[in-house]
């Protein structure tokens, strides 16, 4: 099977980021999109992150009766901070009837060279790659790349931790199921 693995804190997950795990589940060669829950990236302070749980559960409920797409807690296992690299070797070894490849916005793929073993990334998987504004894609490092025209969304889980915080609305920037559960555990009121 073809797999996509779209990595993220999504803290919380928002439509913007549900609108491109469906539409390259449905437009590409893909059989699934996993959604993977990334516990602590290693380039966001873990202290500003809900639980990983809680943010698995976002996707399991905002997904629930699509087909093709996968909420993933495969890093929950791992060691922490996450890195892809690790998240891949662990898929291969568990999962090789899979062929994996990664999904990431532009501004992601500008930092590639940064991440842990990036070389052996750029080298084993193909890349498919959402244009974030202000982001052209630069491929001096040779990857295997599919350039994604996702319909995008000027969403950020930043702000919609910030508008939680100054007690506004959320609605529609988040799936219904998200924001009632936000409202209801007090999620992001206080700083966690």
């Amino acid at each position: 099977m073809k797999i996509g693995l779209y990595f993220g804190s999504f803290n919380p997950v928002h439509t913007g980021h549900l609108i491109i795990a469906n539409h390259i589940a449905h437009n590409f060669d893909l059989q699934q999109v996993w959604m993977v829950v990334s516990p602590q990236n290693p380039f966001k302070k873990s202290v500003s992150l809900l639980n990983e749980y809680h943010r698995l559960h976002f996707i399991q409920a905002s997904i629930e009766g699509e087909t093709k797409l996968k909420a993933s807690n495969v890093e929950f296992k791992l060691p922490k901070p996450s890195y892809t690299i690790d998240t891949l070797t662990y898929l291969e070894e568990k999962y090789p009837e899979h062929q994996f490849s990664i999904i990431m916005g532009s501004d992601s793929f500008n930092n590639l060279s940064k991440w842990k073993n990036y070389e052996l990334i750029v080298k084993k998987y193909k890349l498919f790659i959402y244009i974030r504004p202000g982001f052209e894609v630069d491929n001096s490092i040779g990857a295997t790349i599919e350039i994604v025209k996702a319909p995008l969304l000027e969403i950020s889980s930043t702000h919609i931790r910030e508008l939680v915080k100054e007690g506004k609305s959320i609605r529609y920037l988040v799936p219904d199921v998200v924001n009632e559960e936000i409202e209801r555990n007090g999620y992001y009121r206080q700083p966690v």
